[in-house]
Parts: C-alpha cells; sequence; structure tokens
C-alpha cells in the first residue's frame, strides 16, 4: 500500500475515458473510393508531424482539412471529412463510472492531446466532460505530452504540489513524463487494472 497525499486525479481522454479507432472511417470513405482509406492512413501516418502540429494548434483547422482532403483525393468535402474522422469514438462506460466517485474528494483534471475537429464533431457533447474542474486540450493550451508545459499548466491551475497529482494514460511514455515531474502516474490497462492501482494508493 502506497502512502501518499493525492489532491488531483488527471486524466488522459483517448483509450481511457473514450476509445477511438480509425477502421469506421477507412470503412466509410471506402466507399466512396476503394482503397482511398489505406492509402489515407499511410500518408497520414508518415507525415504524422502535421497532425502534431494540428495537436499543438500551430496549423489552421481549414489548412489541415485541405491537406487531408489532398490525401483522399478529394473523393469527399470538408464537412464530410470532419463527420468521419471524428465518428470514432465509443464511450468506456466504466471508467466514466469512476469519475463522479472520485469526484467526492479530488480535483479531477482531463489533460488529451486532441484537435478542434475532434472536440467539435468528436467529443464536446458528452456529458462526463462536467465532471472535470478543467479540461487541457492540446490545441488550446499549445503544447502536446510529453511536453513538460501542458503538466505544469495543470499544476497552475490546481496550485498543488506535483506529487499531489497523479497522471492516467495509455502512453507509457506520457505517463513516465509526469512522474519526472513528481508526479504518481498509472498507466491504463483496462478498467480492472485501474481499479487496483487506485485501491492499491487508497484513492478508491
Amino acid at each position: 500500500m502506497i502512502n501518499k497525499k493525492y489532491s488531483a486525479v488527471v486524466f488522459d481522454l483517448g483509450q481511457v475515458i473514450l476509445s477511438f479507432d480509425y477502421k469506421f472511417f477507412v470503412e466509410k470513405v471506402n466507399n466512396y473510393k476503394n482503397g482511398i482509406g489505406e492509402k489515407f492512413l499511410e500518408l497520414y501516418k508518415s507525415n504524422y508531424h502535421i497532425h502534431r502540429d494540428f495537436e499543438r494548434g500551430k496549423i489552421s483547422e481549414d489548412s489541415f482539412i485541405h491537406q487531408m482532403l489532398n490525401y483522399l483525393d478529394n473523393v469527399i468535402d470538408g464537412e464530410t471529412f470532419c463527420r468521419y474522422w471524428s465518428d470514432i469514438f465509443s464511450l468506456n462506460e466504466d471508467v466514466v463510472a469512476l469519475l463522479p466517485i472520485l469526484k467526492q474528494k479530488y480535483k479531477l483534471y482531463l489533460v488529451s492531446n486532441t484537435n478542434s475537429i475532434h472536440k467539435k464533431y468528436g467529443f464536446q457533447h458528452y456529458e462526463f466532460l462536467k465532471l472535470f474542474d478543467k479540461l487541457f486540450l492540446s490545441h488550446e493550451v499549445g503544447f502536446v505530452k510529453p511536453e513538460k508545459e501542458i503538466y505544469r499548466a495543470v499544476e497552475k491551475e490546481s496550485g498543488l504540489l506535483p506529487g499531489e497529482h497523479i497522471f492516467i494514460d495509455d502512453i507509457l511514455e506520457y505517463v513516465d513524463a509526469a512522474k519526472q515531474l513528481g508526479w504518481d502516474g498509472i498507466q491504463f490497462n483496462g478498467y480492472i487494472d485501474l481499479v487496483k492501482n487506485l485501491k492499491g494508493r487508497n484513492i478508491l
């Protein structure tokens, strides 16, 4: 059992609270042109710096959409792209059910590498977002995990010492970055493992 004072529980969004799978996007655009979805993903991954810059808010939504439509040979329009590209999320209801329980004792924050399109078309309507004291979305903060500035932004908002924060993310690199700043962290490996780790720290 870990004896430590926690005051803030900080969650990642994608693949923790919301699952996502780009296969849904691929299937939709392949209806317009066979194989274009796979071609898109190959170009998308090989030019990942464009995605990262969009997540940092360094390039405009219009510029990003224009580039993505080029990858798709312009078989769909911008509005359709935004809808299809964001129709990839599903709710991890077990994890969502933990939020109101944790909210009773801890400040809750969300830290996500995301973008304006996914926010607008994909997840901003979810009610669970209201449980968080503040959302730290990379395109609004101007930094992405594992850059230290996005974690420091949480500390500035919470007014707490680094060690009073615990961060939950599916990507170990992002958890380790938080730990290097003095936070505690849990790599998300499913609901059961998360509950075990939270109970082991007397958080639940």
